[in-house]
């Protein structure tokens, strides 16, 4: 196990504030290859900015390495610190995309959120970042969303 991925092989203990520092990354063992990983968290909460109430959603993440992957306990408990944070579904999306680039610089990122009905609508927020060799791939999976 790389020194770096602090997370595995110990008693976990769960994060109760926003925290994009608990993200880890390893490195890619085939950055030549385009290789589409998504990852998927059927658990995440957040509160309602306005009413504190809390919002449950099944969170998506899939992307294209460049050099560097994400740790998936890591990620779990990134996920987990939203639990207590006050923001709109929109705005988490933004944050976890924004957060996993800066860590991975990937050539692909996509969060899509699917949050729970609340007052009978529900909200699927998505978001996606792209290298420019990547920037067709992106408007391709943007207008597959609408």
């Amino acid at each position: 196990m790389p020194e770096s991925l602090s997370h595995l092989g110990g008693k976990t203990s769960y994060p109760i504030t926003y925290s994009p520092h608990l993200l880890e990354a390893f490195d890619n063992p085939h950055p030549g290859q385009d290789i589409f990983t998504c990852l998927e968290s059927q658990e995440f909460t957040s509160l309602c900015p306005i009413t504190a109430q809390p919002d449950f959603a099944r969170v998506r993440i899939a992307y294209i390495a460049h050099l560097k992957m994400v740790e998936s306990k890591s990620l779990k408990l990134y996920l987990f610190s939203f639990r207590n944070e006050g923001v709109f579904g929109e705005d988490c999306v933004g944050k976890i995309l924004n957060d996993l680039v800066a860590l991975l610089e990937p050539r692909y990122l996509e969060v899509q959120a699917h949050f729970s009905a609340r007052g009978g609508i529900t909200i699927t927020p998505f978001a996606n970042y792209a290298t420019p060799d990547y920037m067709d791939f992106k408007q391709q999976r943007l207008l597959q969303c609408l």
